[in-house]
């Protein structure tokens, strides 16, 4: 997070921000005076003859009208409660993480070397090979004499490693199929924060505390009483979330409309843009991946993925949105123009919200017209996506252009006011998960706990599939032939566990892997190398590339 004073100052705004919103939203409901605001009420001016126009302070009540307003609202005062003491528990909070993170800073500049202002300049590498070397001159974890570079990311990412398991064996509730919709993927900040609490930091969590598992999770006798205690943790999480449900609609509608309400009347298009689900970043991850590398990572996709959902349009819509546009546009330009001619027009009521309704009518039915100079290869822009994200379902080869592969793509790469309304609709639909669907998967996640957990010394409990195992997890579909002992039901899908060793490999090029990962990686070189050989030359590539096939098509 860029350093102490980054994250100093983030907090601390965090909790302004916090305040802003409470204060600003209390001076709007008992503060302002609507009727003269909008001139339904005619204004005394009588002792400023002079003066027709309403000013500002004309809308605003005075102090005592102001407190009279509130102390006869019990809804009002009981909300303005409740709002401190959640921004006391988050002041709270933030407290205790920055006396660690003071503590992390003080490490990094007595035990490490590294001053707080080069920081930045230190990367993520380098900073990992200073850890390495302290461990081998003064022991910070006694079990062990040595760590290794993959120790270290198990310590960081333990949890998220668990979850990235369990959303490759499809065991979290983030997938149902709804009326009318049919397949949706739901996963929401405010539900991860859920299940997070339920199986990692909360009092029924599975986890006793960071490091270790509770020993009873790891009894097969005890999974039944486990699972139902789990599931009656959910319910009442569930209940908990479902009461408190209006607050935290109403906090997000309210959070919504401050953060993108100007920029959707600045650049109404923006809420057309792509960005990856909070799924996708759990389904893209590998295993023992960093939170900047992943990012690094996605972005690198980014382009490459906006290019082929845009690759799609539907002729009927792009009929459509042109005459939609095109009179909406007409419209739009008359009343500019009598704008320009005379700016006395924006006192016509309601002149102000036509232009912004026609403006955003004009820039939706845009997006739907496709580009006349775009070339339809959605087969070669999907591998550019694979090229960066590593994972595409199996049964999209051979199918980029069907519209169910750009449906399911749609999950991942969603629009940005997809992700907005998921948001919204999180106070309403979490509590519906936790009470209903999780319960059923109750047992199915204890065994997973328990049958892919692992204890490493000087560590702790770890997923195991982290351990990068191709003997234990390996698929042989994917070049594991002879290198895996791995039955289907403990296998990785989709190849993670390869692709998160290669990806871990390369980049920890010092780091040692145990004798199976290592003659994995030697017959993968040996597998590229043969490809490499036996590959056509480049003049045939190009034959086969989408220019040549531009150039040699009989209809150009």
């Amino acid at each position: 997070r860029n350093g102490f004073a980054c994250v100093l100052l983030s907090d601390l705004l965090e909790l302004v921000q916090f305040l802003f919103v409470v204060t600003f939203s209390t001076f709007l409901l008992c503060c302002v005076d609507y009727d003269v605001l909008f001139a339904t009420r005619p204004l005394n001016h009588s002792h400023v003859p002079e003066r027709a126009k309403v000013t500002l302070p004309d809308a605003v009540l005075p102090a005592p009208q102001c407190a009279r307003r509130l102390r006869g609202s019990g809804w009002l005062l009981f909300l303005l409660v409740l709002a401190g003491a959640v921004w006391l528990c988050r002041l709270v909070t933030a407290l205790r993480r920055l006396v660690g993170y003071w503590e992390i800073r003080s490490f990094y500049i007595r035990a490490l070397g590294i001053p707080a202002e080069e920081l930045c300049n230190h990367s993520w590498q380098s900073v990992q090979a200073r850890l390495l070397a302290l461990q081998r001159r003064q022991p910070l974890c006694v079990p062990r004499r040595e760590l290794t570079e993959l120790d270290i990311h198990h310590r960081i990412l333990r949890f998220r490693n668990y979850i990235v398991a369990m959303v490759n064996k499809s065991l979290l509730p983030v997938r149902f199929h709804v009326p009318l919709l049919g397949p949706v993927v739901f996963l929401t900040r405010g539900l991860q924060f859920n299940l997070e609490l339920l199986l990692f930091r909360g009092p029924a969590a599975l986890f006793q505390n960071t490091w270790s598992l509770r020993p009873q999770v790891k009894r097969a006798g005890a999974r039944r009483a486990l699972a139902r205690g789990l599931a009656r943790a959910a319910v009442l999480l569930g209940v908990a979330n479902l009461a408190l449900c209006p607050c935290v609609l109403g906090w997000r509608l309210l959070l919504a409309f401050f953060s993108y309400a100007e920029g959707l009347k600045r650049a109404p298009g923006s809420l057309g843009a792509r960005r990856w689900s909070l799924y996708a970043r759990h389904y893209l991850r590998h295993f023992n991946e960093l939170g900047h590398e992943l990012q690094a990572r996605l972005g690198r996709g980014h382009a490459p993925a906006t290019k082929y959902m845009d690759s799609f349009s539907s002729p009927l819509l792009a009929v459509l949105a042109r005459h939609v546009g095109f009179f909406a546009g007409s419209v739009l330009a008359v009343l500019i123009v009598l704008t320009v001619y005379d700016e006395d027009v924006l006192t016509v009521q309601h002149i102000l919200t036509a232009i912004t309704l026609l403006g955003l009518v004009v820039t939706v039915a845009r997006s739907f017209i496709p580009d006349e100079h775009a070339v339809w290869c959605p087969e070669q822009l999907l591998q550019r996506v694979l090229a960066h994200v590593h994972y595409l379902p199996e049964h999209w080869q051979g199918r980029a252009g069907r519209a169910e592969t750009r449906a399911e793509m749609a999950q991942l790469f969603q629009y940005k006011a997809v992700f907005i309304l998921e948001e919204l609709l999180s106070p309403l639909v979490t509590p519906l998960i936790l009470i209903f669907a999780f319960p059923p998967r109750a047992l199915d996640i204890v065994d997973f706990f328990r049958n892919f957990t692992v204890e490493v010394a000087g560590v702790g409990d770890i997923c195991s599939f982290a351990q990068l195992d191709v003997r234990h997890h390996g698929n042989p579909q994917w070049l594991s032939e002879g290198h895996t002992e791995a039955p289907p039901e403990r296998q990785a899908e989709h190849g993670k566990t390869e692709l998160s060793l290669m990806r871990f490999a390369l980049s920890n090029p010092r780091w040692r892997p145990p004798p199976p990962a290592r003659r994995f990686l030697g017959h993968l070189q040996a597998q590229v190398t043969r490809d490499a050989a036996t590959a056509p030359p480049p003049r045939h590539l190009l034959a086969e590339g989408p220019l040549a096939a531009s150039l040699l098509s009989e209809d150009s």
